[in-house]
């Protein structure tokens, strides 16, 4: 005969306790589930990416004279201009793959599951970092052959710089994401914000021959900082390359912990639109 007896510290089954590294593998399943559901959708409509890389490299070509004959390193400054210029238009990009989860109503059901904001993120904006490195990897090789870009000296030095202003460039689209309302207000903020941002850091015009004034507020822009890591990045200069790579990587802290902040308080809810 079997008698029901009190469970004790030591008759007590055991409960399953997920390790730190179930813990771990269990997140970067989710992470991987929502970057190739983002993949996909990149995928499906491409047109967006295909202009930011087409139309730098037409103007590359049609300024390349104009550099040349106005500043010594024309060649190098009109790719990296244009290369800053059209990665920071690629913005809306990264704010539309999570605005557009808003848009449908479907962001709200992105919260409930186990996945944290942090891993929401990292799902929703790893394609559009692949897609940023592939867009200034391919402006650097075709300024190289046939804008007459000197070869990098070290392309580590050009890697970590892309990586970088990528990751630069994702986080102030995600915080962008977290406070707009709709595409019409991400888009006008994406354009004004890049041309503006760009342009005041030297690169549609180079920095040497924009007023006084302008010069000193370069400093001010993203786009000042990407451009000097670049440049550096290219001529195979360390110290060059590390000083603005802080800078940008302390933007990109900051602006990554702030859209993770507002996802996690419940402000990127589809409520608010």
């Amino acid at each position: 005969m079997l008698l029901d007896t009190p469970e004790t510290a030591e008759t007590a089954p055991t409960a399953y306790r997920p390790g730190r590294l179930d813990a771990v593998r269990d997140a970067v399943d989710r992470i991987a589930a929502l970057a190739r559901h983002n993949t996909i959708i990149r995928l499906r409509d491409p047109g967006q990416m295909i202009s930011y890389v087409a139309m730098p490299m037409v103007l590359m070509l049609v300024l390349k004279p104009l550099y040349v004959r106005a500043v010594d390193g024309g060649a190098t400054s009109v790719v990296t201009g244009l290369l800053v210029m059209f990665s920071v238009f690629a913005i809306s990009i990264a704010g539309n793959s999570i605005l557009v989860e808003r848009t449908w109503r479907t962001w709200d059901r992105l919260r409930v599951s186990r996945a944290s904001a942090t891993e929401l993120l990292l799902g929703k904006t790893l394609p559009i970092f692949v897609v940023m490195v592939v867009q200034q990897t391919i402006l650097l090789v075709y300024g190289c052959l046939v804008i007459g870009l000197p070869v990098p000296r070290s392309v580590g030095y050009v890697a970590f710089a892309i990586t970088i202003w990528a990751f630069t460039l994702l986080s102030i689209g995600a915080a962008l994401a977290t406070i707009v309302r709709s595409h019409g207000e991400l888009s006008v903020i994406s354009d004004v914000g890049a041309l503006t941002l760009s342009s005041l850091g030297g690169a549609l015009v180079p920095l040497s021959i924009m007023p006084e004034w302008a010069q000193i507020a370069a400093h001010v822009s993203p786009g000042y900082w990407a451009l000097t890591m670049l440049q550096a990045a290219v001529r195979g200069d360390a110290a060059g390359t590390l000083a603005p790579a802080g800078v940008l990587l302390a933007i990109g802290l900051v602006s990554g912990t702030f859209a993770v902040r507002r996802l996690t308080r419940g402000w990127g809810r589809s409520r608010l639109l």
